[in-house]
């Protein structure tokens, strides 16, 4: 299992990873793939947990988040679990505690979750970042796996440079579209090394979008 970690108190952060890799959980402080659940503060410097969350699911993201905070108020709470949030928990609070709020959440995904994503003739496998396309396939490094996994989830759909730049790099980045645009042109590679059918469509000022040619 893979968590991510959005803490801005550096000892509570390195704490919570502390105590993740100690019960066999992945723990990342910087976003940099997929993610089983989402541990997220309420308080952070740029922007808000509550609106964090909330553009995550906007966006379609499932991930299970846990906001920790340290306030107490019903209407926060509220406001949490309204802004998209699966659990609330309040600071300070007690390991075994947290361990079986991750454990809950995500037990609620388990029937739902599918290691793989398909697109045409392109299968991404979650679990090992293998792109495959008949019997080729190649292995994704991860920001090309994130972006790949962001294109395929919103096949039919355009995802916008932002949304990359959101996914693939975080909130804190000072990554810029010139970003995208790199990891983009690493993808086309992979798609003609692969024979795939399907490219990588430029809306010139909108984004990104999967198109299958006709076979």
């Amino acid at each position: 299992m893979r968590v991510l970690i959005v803490e801005d108190e550096r000892r509570l952060a390195q704490t919570l990873a502390d105590l993740m890799e100690a019960h066999n959980y992945g723990a990342d402080n910087a976003l940099s793939g997929i993610y089983d659940v989402i541990l997220l503060d309420v308080m952070l410097p740029k922007r808000s947990g509550y609106e964090i969350v909330h553009a995550l699911r906007k966006e379609g993201d499932k991930t299970p988040v846990l906001m920790l905070t340290a306030r107490t108020e019903v209407e926060d709470r509220i406001n949490g679990l309204d802004s998209g949030a699966d659990y609330y928990l309040t600071k300070p609070f007690d390991s075994n505690e947290l361990l079986a709020c991750i454990r809950a959440i995500t037990r609620r995904n388990t029937d739902a979750v599918d290691n793989a994503l398909a697109f045409g003739d392109l299968r991404l496998e979650l679990d090992t970042c293998q792109l495959s396309c008949g019997e080729r396939s190649v292995r994704l490094s991860k920001k090309e796996f994130a972006m790949m996994e962001k294109l395929m989830a919103n096949s039919g759909k355009v995802v916008t440079k932002e949304q990359l730049l959101l996914s693939v790099w975080g909130y804190e980045s000072d990554a810029e579209d010139n970003n995208v645009e790199v990891y983009i042109s690493f993808l086309r590679k992979k798609l003609k090394h692969l024979k795939s059918f399907v490219s990588i469509k430029t809306l010139r000022m909108v984004g990104y979008t999967l198109q299958e040619a006709d076979q």
